[in-house]
């Protein structure tokens, strides 16, 4: 997992990277809050969230290549809190090419990926 530490509180790391997929003119399809889940569940969980987030346009050739790329889309960051701070994680999009049948005209689409990524944690880290 690539992680980078965030020079903000939680709530701004989490405002900051959405604004970031935003404005970039992707689609945010998911926050998945894992703390609010341990607490519905009468269990304590530090804040910790994951963005799913993408655009068809990109995801889409991956999975006509290999249709079970599928489970790995869309894109995804994960934002956690801990007692030395805050911190941004994914898992580079590069290593896909070697668990599923990508075409090689389509290895470009995972490094744009692994680039917008490496550019939304910065700008969410601040």
């Amino acid at each position: 997992m690539v992680t980078k530490r965030s020079v903000s509180g939680y709530d701004e790391t989490v405002r900051r990277l959405v604004e970031a997929v935003e404005s970039r003119g992707l689609t945010v399809f998911a926050r998945i809050d894992h703390a609010a889940g341990a607490r519905e569940a009468g269990l304590e969980l530090a804040a910790e969230q994951v963005v799913l987030f993408g655009n068809p346009r990109a995801g889409t050739p991956l999975m006509q290549s290999d249709p079970r790329i599928g489970v790995e889309l869309p894109l995804r960051i994960l934002i956690w809190a801990e007692a030395s701070g805050v911190l941004l994680g994914y898992r580079d999009p590069r290593e896909l090419a070697g668990r599923y049948d990508i075409a090689a005209e389509q290895q470009p689409i995972l490094e744009q990926m692994a680039t917008l990524l490496g550019q939304l944690v910065d700008e969410a880290a601040g």
